[in-house]
């Protein structure tokens, strides 16, 4: 079975408890405190994913990192994820947890990539946009890439609209060649 499903699966199963628990908003910040962690400390997801440390040291990595700082029902989680050997994925589960939430919010996740910072009114069109498109409340993350040459590129889930000047000289060095 893929990553994605089994991360999904557990991910479904973790907002279940969480919302019988009445702790979803805590749990929501653990995760993401997981997926900064784990996105900011690549030795810590080479550990868990490593076939070569034990099960216990796994385990005490986790406990050490997190049974202080995150809800019990998290801290339970991440337990059971490790015994079941499931720990090389908790970073995926985190990450699948965030969108089950934002899903269940009816919050949709967009990145804006632009040559300059954008101004409050290029802001709102981005936002109109991804609301038009999904219906959805929108959060906004915007990134500058100087190598952009001009336009934009907006990504939403796994769909991108490329209106960058980048990508038509490129298309239009693809016409030129054949």
């Amino acid at each position: 079975m893929s990553v994605s499903i089994v991360a999904s699966r557990y991910a479904k199963s973790l907002i279940e408890l969480a919302k019988e628990k009445d702790v979803l908003e805590a749990v929501y910040q653990d995760m993401i405190l997981f997926k900064d962690t784990a996105d900011k400390n690549r030795g810590l997801m080479l550990a868990l994913k490593s076939p070569v440390v034990r099960h216990e040291k796994k385990s005490g990595i986790l406990k050490a990192l997190f049974e202080s700082r995150v809800n019990p029902v998290s801290y339970a989680i991440f337990n059971i994820i490790t015994k079941k050997n499931r720990e090389s994925i908790l970073d995926e589960i985190a990450a699948e947890f965030i969108k089950a939430y934002n899903l269940f919010q009816g919050i949709q996740r967009a990145t804006v990539i632009t040559t300059t910072p954008l101004t409050e009114e290029l802001r709102k069109q981005f936002t109109d946009i991804v609301t038009e498109a999904t219906g959805r409340t929108v959060e906004l993350a915007e990134k500058v890439d100087e190598n952009l040459i001009g336009g934009y590129v907006l990504r939403i889930d796994d769909r991108q609209i490329d209106a960058s000047l980048r990508s038509r000289l490129n298309e239009l060095k693809l016409q030129l060649v054949n």
